[in-house]
């Protein structure tokens, strides 16, 4: 063996010199929560609390709103699909500081609505932004933390989304006292200033592990990797219920008011922002494949809890539960997906990738899927915590299956 072999078959620094992980990681993932909670939080989640005002000040009818609703869907969707031929184009640190650029320039552009399609445009742009950055930031983070670390580093990036829902229901409203465009202005301003906060901040990419043919083909087929990407969509699957639904059917549903229902959006924004935390801690200590079953089994509970009990502490729990798995479930995945592909940085991102564009395919059909099963259902709101309890309780079996079958050789 020559020793230009020898330099090949010596694996690239996956896990960094523990002295540099101890002084960076924290500095790297503060980046990264900084954009998960620029492309994801804030550019998702803060749409919500300003559709009435939207409304109000005859920006949109009602039925525009949906539309521009599912643009962001439409463009999270197409940002998974995209990030990594951009990444491997321009260099994944670059495409991140150019999306966090462009998501806080769509909050600017929001604030003239010049017409339909102009917003349109924007927020599918801000979708893209949030998909492309799902799948790139983690990835550029964790080759530069140890291995006993990932499951808390990631927790920490990822709860910029859950920091964005706590926003939607808390700064929003403070900034529409000050008027609509005031508050896209507002959202603009904040998502500068975590940009040029994390701009120097993220750490100089790894280089792909070069993964002999016969591995990267056994990896792609690997039966446990196809069960994981169909897991992950099943969960964004049975999301949708609280995600859309919770504030209606605490305010509608059960005759509350929309006071009421907000309440139980701002608990579940709550949940939110310490559910990628927690599931971080234990996944590390626990390893990701046991936690990511354990949280299967907590999460089908947690969502068929109100066709059991509307009293209000079952709504609180099943709020807060709910709410902390919607980011909570993403370390986790991620952390699934690097013990698949221990050894080879490149089959992590594009599972990763995959794993993503599943989650926002599944999860924009069920958002319209059961939005018409609702209406079929006579605005039934327990038929869609049943259908996204089930969702989940074939999760676990598959989970459970794929567990229980000969391990491939």
């Amino acid at each position: 063996m020559t020793t230009a072999d020898t330099k090949r078959h010596i694996k690239p620094r996956l896990h960094p010199r523990p002295e540099l992980d101890s002084r960076s990681t924290w500095r790297y993932a503060v980046a990264g929560l900084s954009a998960s909670l620029v492309g994801l939080g804030l550019a998702r989640f803060s749409y919500t609390p300003l559709i009435p005002a939207l409304i109000a000040a005859k920006w949109f009818g009602a039925s525009d709103v949906v539309y521009l609703g599912a643009a962001n869907l439409a463009g999270y969707l197409a940002g998974a699909l995209a990030a990594r031929a951009l990444a491997t184009r321009i260099g994944a640190v670059r495409t991140l500081r150019a999306m966090m650029l462009l998501a806080t320039l769509s909050f600017f552009a929001s604030a003239t609505p010049l017409s339909f399609a102009w917003f349109f445009a924007w927020r599918f742009l801000s979708g893209l932004t949030g998909g492309i950055i799902m799948v790139l930031s983690a990835s550029v983070i964790l080759p530069h933390t140890s291995a006993a670390r990932r499951g808390i580093v990631g927790g920490v990036i990822f709860a910029g989304v859950g920091l964005g829902v706590a926003a939607s229901g808390t700064l929003v409203p403070l900034l529409l006292q000050q008027g609509l465009s005031q508050s896209w202005y507002g959202l603009g301003l904040l998502s500068a200033l975590l940009t040029l906060a994390s701009w120097w901040n993220w750490p100089v990419e790894a280089k792909p592990v070069a993964t002999p043919l016969h591995d990267a083909k056994h990896h792609r087929g690997s039966l446990a990797a196809r069960a994981l990407l169909l897991q992950y969509g099943l969960n964004a699957v049975a999301l949708v219920p609280h995600m859309v639904f919770i504030v209606d059917f605490v305010a509608r549903g059960l005759g509350q008011g929309i006071a009421a229902g907000s309440r139980y959006w701002v608990l579940y924004g709550l949940g939110a922002v310490v559910g990628p935390l927690v599931t971080g801690h234990l996944g590390d200590r626990s390893g990701f494949g046991p936690a990511l079953r354990a949280a299967f089994l907590v999460e089908t509970a947690a969502v068929l809890l109100p066709t059991v009990s509307t009293a209000p502490a079952s709504l609180i729990v099943s709020s807060v539960v709910v709410g902390a798995f919607t980011p909570g479930i993403v370390p986790l995945v991620l952390g699934r997906v690097h013990e698949l592909a221990p050894h080879s940085l490149e089959q992590q991102r594009a599972r990763w990738g995959h794993a993503t564009t599943s989650f926002a395919l599944f999860q924009a059909v069920a958002a319209y899927g059961f939005s018409w099963i609702f209406a079929q259902a006579g605005s039934d709101y327990s038929v869609l915590f049943g259908l996204g309890g089930a969702a989940l309780m074939l999760a676990l079996a598959i989970d459970l299956g794929v567990s229980l079958a000969p391990r491939e050789r």
